[in-house]
């Protein structure tokens, strides 16, 4: 009896030591970025730098707010070249930051657009402050308060668009189901996810082998107790019929991370006026870097017929 006992003790603090590292691995703000070991992740860096250097050439200002629960949350801003009252706020993704996941969109929003940009850092991500991401659940009530940091600094007659890649994709999905107000004109979601709990999900799936809700249900609970919420709270399909503005949903039809079929559901969905754009052989949130001028003709096409 006592060697079940203690075979049973032993399998919960496995399961258990499991649960958290899923937590951690998802959640818990890494302390040191890892290097990239494949060639390819070597190459995306590169190119990273390079875009990086000519986006703070154009010498970017530095911005802060406070989030509700006392976070500094910082953010670059890099005024239009002429006056307008036109704002994209670009949201990046998972352990990523503003300028690594955007600054290659520059030269499109703000030099052929003529945008004023502002690229925060999530929580727990960049020059931000926290210990745990959001994914989505806490990051969008964090927009809300950039957005309202806009209007308060640049008026009530400016108008804003919120483009998200990945997390940032959910984030600013999730901002639309929360009653944004009227100065955000529209939504544009890169290979986001239908909800938190369905694409770690999938993530451990494709670490395992096979599917194992139970740990992603104890990682879950985990994440409520450390970080405020559970991973269904991130629910961008079960949020969508709260949709407020029109949104564009982009996918890459290779991402093995965040699975094609999840765009098709989030698009029906989606109650509001909508476009859809599947981009060939992209993989995860590479759409814009495989086909620049498709991905920029169809963001074209949704400005100029929602703004």
């Amino acid at each position: 009896m006592i060697y079940l006992v203690i075979v049973l003790a032993l399998l919960i603090l496995l399961f258990w030591g499991a649960a958290e590292f899923a937590f951690r691995s998802a959640i818990v703000r890494p302390k040191k970025q890892k290097p990239p070991t494949k060639e390819e992740h070597k190459e995306r860096l590169i190119i990273r730098q390079r875009n990086n250097e000519a986006f703070f050439a154009l010498k970017p200002e530095d911005h802060s707010i406070k989030s509700s629960d006392g976070l500094e949350l910082r953010a670059w801003y890099l005024p239009a070249k002429n006056k307008t009252n036109r704002f994209a706020i670009l949201v990046h993704g998972h352990k990523c930051n503003g300028p690594d996941e955007f600054s290659y969109m520059i030269p499109f929003y703000h030099d052929d657009l003529g945008f004023n940009v502002l690229m925060p850092d999530n929580r727990a991500h960049g020059r931000s402050e926290g210990k745990y991401m959001g994914f989505g659940a806490l990051d969008h009530k964090d927009i809300l308060l950039w957005i309202d940091y806009l209007i308060k600094n640049f008026g009530e007659d400016i108008e804003i668009i919120l483009h998200g890649i990945s997390m940032g994709a959910a984030t600013v999905m999730l901002t639309n189901g929360a009653n944004p107000p009227e100065q955000v004109k529209l939504i544009i979601e890169d290979c986001g996810y239908t909800n938190c709990h369905e694409e770690v999900e999938f993530v451990l799936k494709g670490m395992i082998g096979f599917n194992f809700p139970p740990l992603v249900n104890a990682a879950s609970l985990i994440c409520k107790l450390r970080a405020g919420y559970y991973f269904k709270d991130a629910d961008c399909l079960g949020q969508m019929k709260n949709a407020a503005r029109p949104v564009l949903f982009i996918h890459g039809d290779q991402d093995t991370y965040v699975p094609l079929e999840m765009v098709y559901r989030l698009h029906e969905a989606c109650p509001t006026e909508k476009d859809l754009l599947i981009v060939e052989g992209a993989i995860h949130a590479f759409s814009c870097y495989n086909s620049p001028e498709l991905y920029h003709a169809k963001v074209k096409e949704f400005l100029a017929k929602h703004m």
